[in-house]
Order: C-alpha cells, then structure tokens, then sequence
C-alpha cells in the first residue's frame, strides 16, 4: 500500500496559506505571505530534504498545482535545483473537478480526490505527498486517508488564513515519530498515524455532589 504524506508549513495558530511569497496565494485579504522565507535556516532545509528524499509522487490541489506549475518547470539551474528535477521528473495527482489544463509534464487528474485517493493507496508505488492544497487536504482528513503529517511549525502568529484543520476531520490519533527544533526556532515534527483516538478521566470516582451539580447543569444547557 502506498502511505499518504501530508507535508505542511504552518504558523503556530494552524495557517499554512501562502508561505513562500507575497504573490502566492492572497486570496481572502491574506497580507502576509511569504511569511516562512525569514525563518529559513539549514536545519529548516535539510527536513526538506529529507521529506523529498524517499520514493514520492506530489499530491496537489488546484491551486497549488497552479503556483508549482508556473514555477518549477522553470527552475532548474537555480538555488532549489534538487526539488525542482525532483519535481519535475515525478507524477504529479491534482484534484481538480474543473476542466483545468494540465501542462506540466507526468501530471493526472483526480476528479474525485477522496476516492481516487483511496484506490490509489491501494496500488503499489511511492508514497503520496502533498505540499499546500488545504481544501484536499481537509478532504483527505475528513475521510481518514493520511498515513503521517510532518509539520514544519513557525514561531509567528498570523490570524486568519487558510488552516491546516477544520472541523470536518475525522477523529484519529497520531504518534510522533520524529522531531527536531531548528535554530531559527522552527518546530519539525513528523507524526504516524496510531489507531482510534483513546480517551480516559481525571475526575473523582465516584465524583463529588458538586461535580454531580454542575454535569447537571451542563446537561440542561445543553
């Protein structure tokens, strides 16, 4: 079976949009893109290169295609060099339900991004990996199809924004698998997914007559 890898930059309040420039994604009033570029150390670049260094193929939204695909076909021979040969010589899953043009070489449409998922997880090949694309992401949560979520967790705070989770994700529990803090303070942590969510209780058993009153209370609350 093939895992589903979601990589993800995020600020400390959950917002992944637009982290590699101002011009990448200001949809919604968002002012502050490019938000990651300040903070980037060697640390920051070698989980990156560990991210990419395994078998992948990129699994992208919309969106995000369109920003890879106006970009990385082109930078071969500069800085990112490595990701941008990477890129551009694996396959490339874009879930889109429009007639979008896919003009980057090796890509396949995804017209139903949670069951093609699905059946592709089933296959043999590289594992899936995606970069942005928040809306599939929140997809691929929902339906309970990501394998590990590697977070790149940056000290800034940025408000509103297009976010890692909403609230239609299906409850799971992850184990951290690895860590590491780099020296400009970003926090890489990898997770694997680890059965149903477990709970237990910290309250009095039995509990106390004001315990007692106040789950009462919250009942005819509702």
């Amino acid at each position: 079976m093939r895992k589903v890898i979601v990589g993800a930059m995020v600020s400390m309040d959950g917002v992944m949009q637009a982290p590699g420039g101002p011009q990448e994604d200001p949809t919604g009033g968002f002012r502050y893109g490019g938000w990651v570029a300040p903070l980037v150390d060697e640390v920051f670049g070698e989980e990156i290169d560990k991210l990419f260094g395994q078998p992948f193929d990129l699994l992208l939204g919309r969106k995000t295609y369109e920003i890879f695909a106006a970009h990385w076909p082109y930078a071969e021979g500069g800085p990112d060099d490595f990701i941008a040969k990477t890129f551009n010589s694996i396959k490339k899953y874009v879930a889109t339900r429009k007639g979008l043009e896919l003009t980057w070489e090796g890509s396949v449409a995804l017209r139903d991004a949670a069951a093609d998922v699905a059946r592709l997880k089933q296959e043999d090949g590289p594992a899936l990996v995606t970069q942005g694309s928040t809306e599939l992401v929140h997809s691929l949560l929902a339906n309970d199809l990501v394998d590990e979520i590697t977070m790149f967790i940056c000290p800034v705070v940025l408000g509103k924004g297009k976010k890692l989770f909403d609230d239609g994700a299906a409850p799971a529990a992850f184990k951290l698998a690895a860590n590491r803090v780099s020296p400009n303070g970003i926090v890489i942590a990898k997770y694997e997914r680890d059965g149903a969510v477990k709970t237990d209780d910290f309250a009095m058993d039995p509990p106390t007559a004001a315990e007692v009153a106040r789950r009462e209370k919250m009942q005819r609350e509702g």
